[in-house]
C-alpha cells in the first residue's frame, strides 16, 4: 500500500536528519489523513490506494501551479522548494499514462461510445476518468480529447 511506503519513508527521512524531506513527507500525510476524515463524514467508501493517489495528485497539482506562478513572480527560491516537494510526491505516484495509450484509450472509447463530435467531449472525458483516473493526467487528456473530437 501507498500509505505504508510513505510512513516507512517517513521514518528514514527521519533517522537520515532530511529536515526538507521529512517536512514534505508529514504534509502528504496530513492531506491523507485529513481526506480519511472527510470520507468518513460523507459516507463514502473509496479504496485506500485510489484515495491516496487522489490525494497525491492534488498536492502534485498545486505544485506545479505554485511553480509556474513563483517562476512568473521571479521569485526562484521558492519555486526550488516547491520542485523539490513535487519530486517527493512523484516518488509515491503511480507512472502516468503515456501520450500514445491515452490516445489509444480516447479511440477505444469513442468506438464504444459512438461519440463523432465535441458536443461528446464529456463523455468521453467522464469514461476516460473512471477507466483510467489514477493513472490518468486530466490536462493534457484534455486536450487529446478536444483534438480527437475536432
Amino acid at each position: 500500500m501507498i500509505r505504508d511506503d510513505i510512513k516507512a519513508a517517513t521514518i528514514t527521512a527521519m533517522k537520515a536528519g532530511e529536515k526538507d524531506r521529512t517536512a514534505a513527507l508529514r504534509q502528504i500525510s496530513a492531506k491523507i489523513k485529513d481526506r480519511d476524515i472527510e470520507e468518513r463524514t460523507s459516507g463514502k467508501s473509496i479504496p485506500d490506494d485510489e484515495l491516496v493517489v487522489s490525494v497525491l495528485q492534488k498536492m502534485a497539482k498545486q505544485r506545479r501551479e505554485s511553480i509556474e506562478m513563483y517562476i512568473t513572480g521571479a521569485r526562484e527560491e521558492l519555486a526550488a522548494i516547491e520542485r523539490a516537494e513535487l519530486a517527493v510526491i512523484e516518488e509515491f505516484l503511480p507512472q502516468m499514462m503515456d501520450e500514445a495509450a491515452t490516445i489509444a484509450a480516447i479511440e477505444a472509447i469513442k468506438a464504444e461510445t459512438g461519440a463523432a463530435s465535441i458536443k461528446d467531449m464529456g463523455t468521453v472525458m467522464a469514461e476516460l476518468k473512471a477507466r483510467h483516473g489514477a493513472v490518468l493526467d486530466g490536462k493534457p487528456a484534455s486536450g487529446l480529447v478536444k483534438a480527437a473530437l475536432s
